[in-house]
């Protein structure tokens, strides 16, 4: 799908009211593959993009194609090729901050908001001295060059490390020996960390929110999911699901499904 003078790789499957699946980093749309069966099933239409700069999306050159506000210019020009008017936006990881912002940036566009693992932009600086220690690596990932070399480092020996038990590592680390799709990706840490503070500090909008974190998250505290209540003004939700790790929709599928159907079913009655 050409958006915005970009081609991008657009899962669009089922039907139904539309649920927008974004993924993050490392990722592509696959992540979602266990969602979108069960949305499918349900009677639900699911859109997964690929972000631009990741898998089979385009990969232009220069940190200013990749600008947060080019990711939701790509989501509501996906919605306007599809005809879509409002959609639930689920975002994982990046794709969290991601819908936030498209809803805040276009609220009518937005049934609800689910927000996995990363929760409102600024409760990142807010969480305190453990979220700083986990968020680490983003300052490293700031410096071109040297993040791709100690990510790619003995055959990728590093990123695996890193990662720590990601479902679909050999899938990552064979999209990554592409050196541009290596640096790609890195640039939305490149560019989303600057503008965050101050983009990401509005409020979100009055439709109803579900944040869900899994204990297992290496990267991402639970008090940074909890503070993100203080941003929403709709109805708030909140699910902790223990044992699993940061990619909580490949590592237990059923349990994610289960409080996403059962979400956005109430999220579509009356309030």
């Amino acid at each position: 799908m050409d958006v915005n003078g970009v081609e991008l790789e657009v899962q669009v499957s089922g039907e139904g009211p539309d649920v927008v699946l974004l993924h993050g980093y490392p990722d592509t749309h696959a992540c979602w593959r266990h969602q979108v069966a069960a949305l499918n099933a349900a009677g639900y239409r699911t859109i997964a993009p690929d972000l631009r700069g990741f898998g089979a999306s385009a990969k232009p050159e220069g940190l200013e194609n990749y600008h947060l506000s080019r990711y939701v210019g790509d989501l509501l020009g996906i919605m306007d090729r599809l005809d879509v008017e409002r959609a639930h936006l689920v975002g994982h990881d990046w794709g969290s901050p991601l819908v936030q912002l498209t809803a805040v940036a276009a609220p009518q566009r937005a049934l609800s908001l689910t927000c996995m693992s990363v929760g409102h932009p600024a409760t990142l600086a807010a969480a305190g001295p453990v979220q700083w220690r986990r968020s680490w690596y983003m300052l490293l990932f700031q410096f071109p060059g040297v993040a791709e070399w100690w990510l790619s480092r003995d055959d990728f020996a590093t990123m695996r490390r890193w990662m720590g038990g990601h479902p679909d590592v050999e899938d990552v680390i064979a999209r990554m020996r592409d050196p541009r799709a290596l640096t790609s990706s890195l640039a939305i840490y490149r560019t989303g960390l600057r503008r965050l503070p101050s983009g990401g500090a509005a409020k979100l909008p009055p439709v109803p929110t579900m944040g869900v974190w899994s204990s297992g998250d290496r990267f991402l505290t639970e008090r940074a999911m909890l503070l993100t209540q203080e941003h929403v003004t709709g109805p708030w939700r909140y699910e902790r699901i223990d044992g699993v790790g940061h990619w909580m929709q490949l590592e237990a599928p059923d349990r994610v499904n289960a409080l996403l159907l059962d979400f956005l079913s109430a999220a579509a009655s009356p309030h």
